[in-house]
């Protein structure tokens, strides 16, 4: 059944069976269930609701950085770069492109931390627009603070113009927004595809389009997208994207973000970091930079291995169960939430601050009610349920396709409703 066909969630008591036996039937229909089985942790009582910050690590992966330190690092030593490790960035760059972004070959690279990443689209981004008289960036209030301090910082470097789109908390930035705040002054928009606090989809590919009528360039952040919905940023002719791998791809704390560069714009990439990796020939030591051809000229610093190994397990799965399997239990999954909400936490108070449409949101789903503090949170995490905490009183409650049951979900939130009935 395609996502546009899932016909919309019966509350409990109209379907005539209980919440454990709604869930109980979902998990029992669910063509994704078996891969569940193959996260650490997942066996245990634990509810995971923060796969949305940090994603479970799969089992395969202890074996895989377990054989890379015998075999790789300690068996080949140093000449592993030369025989591998060197080409790591573009080989799983090109996998996550066709996996999950939509994106030919050439294009993605696994570089630096997010904000490193973006730092670098956005200067580059700049430097591609060279139109002295468009001097102004639009971003939005909610997006996730990161992008704001780097946009705030780039624009004070560079004595440029911030515009700002007020959005909506509970939703986020719509095609009405940005036709209205780009115009002829705007060399380059940044936004977020999913809102990190509400959960919100913006329309990337007409908001992409609306960008490119007022002659701009745009920067999306996917990292609430990659691994969650489906991509398509060849299509929709998207000029720069970053996101994390730590989420939905599974990479683990701290693991190397990735950089999508549109093939149209890599001839004449004029990235602000110049580092030896990212040299026309990084072991010739020479005097004087010369940028690498294409996606690599794009890294600076050394690559992070052990990160991007850990992600090449989810990737791999990702291209077995296929994004549209995974977007459709995404919505499978924050339906049935929206569910439990209005059975358990509508009753009490909570407001549900994410939207009821399902193309309209994420995999996760935002709870808002003044009793909801950090320290509701921590209680929670005391019980092995573990939501995340988004001011001023959100709870956050993120749902991975690939490992998240329907049981769980249920588990979870009906100890919120428990902490919150006192």
């Amino acid at each position: 059944m395609s996502i546009q066909q899932q016909p919309a969630a019966q509350p409990a008591a109209d379907a005539g069976t209980s919440l454990q036996q709604r869930a109980a039937e979902l998990d029992r229909q669910d063509p994704l269930a078996h891969y569940r089985n193959l996260f650490i942790g997942t066996d245990t009582p634990l509810s995971y609701l923060d796969g949305n910050s940090l994603g479970r690590p799969l089992k395969r992966t202890a074996e895989d950085i377990g054989a890379f330190i015998r075999n790789g690092w300690g068996g080949r030593l140093i000449r592993g770069w030369d025989e591998e490790w060197l080409e790591l960035p573009q080989t799983i760059g090109d996998q996550l492109g066709r996996a999950v972004l939509g994106a030919a070959p050439g294009q993605t690279i696994i570089a630096d931390s997010t904000t490193v990443v973006l730092y670098k689209l956005i200067r580059s981004a700049l430097a591609a627009v060279a139109d002295p008289d468009r001097n102004e960036l639009v971003l939005d209030t909610g997006n996730f603070p990161t992008d704001r301090y780097l946009v705030e910082g780039i624009a004070l470097e560079e004595g440029l113009t911030l515009r700002w789109i007020e959005t909506d908390p509970a939703a986020g930035v719509t095609l009405d927004q940005v036709r209205q705040k780009a115009g002829p002054r705007t060399a380059v928009v940044l936004l977020s595809h999913i809102a990190y606090r509400s959960g919100h989809v913006a329309d990337l590919p007409a908001i992409t389009e609306a960008v490119h009528d007022a002659g701009a360039l745009v920067v999306w952040d996917l990292c609430h997208s990659a691994g969650s919905v489906e991509l398509a940023l060849d299509s929709a002719g998207v000029d720069f994207a970053a996101g994390c791998t730590y989420k939905y791809l599974n990479g683990g704390p701290g693991s190397p973000a990735f950089a999508y560069v549109n093939q149209r714009h890599l001839a004449s990439l004029n990235q602000p970091i110049w580092g030896w990796m990212g040299r026309k020939d990084a072991f010739e030591m020479a005097a004087g930079y010369e940028p690498a051809p294409g996606i690599r000229g794009f890294l600076s610093g050394t690559p992070a291995i052990f990160g991007m190994l850990a992600m090449r397990g989810t990737l791999d799965l990702i291209e077995e169960a296929t994004m549209a399997a995974i977007r459709e239990k995404s919505v499978q999954l924050t339906t049935f939430a929206i569910e439990i909400f209005d059975a358990l936490l509508a009753p009490l108070g909570a407001e549900l601050s994410t939207p009821r449409e399902q193309e309209e949101r994420g995999s996760h789903i935002t709870l808002d009610h003044p009793a909801f503090v950090k320290e509701t949170v921590a209680e929670l995490w005391d019980q092995d349920v573990i939501p995340d905490f988004r001011a001023p009183h959100g709870i956050r409650v993120g749902l991975s396709p690939l490992s998240t049951s329907f049981g769980e979900v249920l588990h979870g939130m009906s100890a919120i409703r428990d902490r919150l009935k006192g």
